[in-house]
């Protein structure tokens, strides 16, 4: 029996990763079939991860590229990708340039933090977010030249920024 541990489990191959992407394209499919949403899939294999992405001209993608709606997709596809390769997946999901889009509010957040430092805060605690989104901030806050720290557990974890 394979263990679904992320830690007893080790990293993924290239060709692990590749299989995710195919497992998980084959499970968006058939839920967009059963939604009557057209949108052509794009799998890559990015920074130890895979990536699929949705894209579509037709306006019904858009009835699922909220951020919050894609976070919750992503959820349901790791979940089918577990499933049939046993393995846990850290796959990212990008449903018509929804990560741009979150990526965008995340820098409005960071930007925000920086005017409570310069209004004379030591530090500014962002709302709690996905491992993947604070991977985010921390890339931006190092582009800011922020000093940035995860702190909590679980749905609890988020990001705090200080001045380097």
């Amino acid at each position: 029996m394979t263990s679904t541990d992320p830690a007893a489990v080790s990293e993924p191959t290239v060709e692990d990763l590749e299989r995710e992407g195919d497992v998980a394209a084959d499970f968006l499919e058939g839920l967009l079939d059963i939604a009557d949403i057209d949108g052509d899939l794009d799998l890559d294999v990015r920074q130890g991860r895979a990536y699929v992405s949705v894209e579509s001209e037709d306006a019904s993608l858009r009835a699922v590229s909220d951020p919050d709606t894609v976070q919750a997709l992503q959820e349901l596809t790791r979940l089918a990708v577990q499933n049939q390769t046993g393995r846990f997946s850290r796959l990212i999901l990008d449903v018509g340039g929804s990560r741009d889009v979150r990526r965008q509010q995340l820098e409005k957040l960071v930007d925000a933090a920086v005017a409570k430092l310069d209004e004379g805060a030591s530090q500014a605690s962002l709302p709690s977010m996905s491992s993947y989104e604070r991977k985010l901030v921390h890339d931006i806050a190092a582009d800011r030249d922020l000093v940035s720290e995860s702190y909590g557990e679980a749905s609890q974890r988020h990001t705090v920024l200080r001045r380097a």
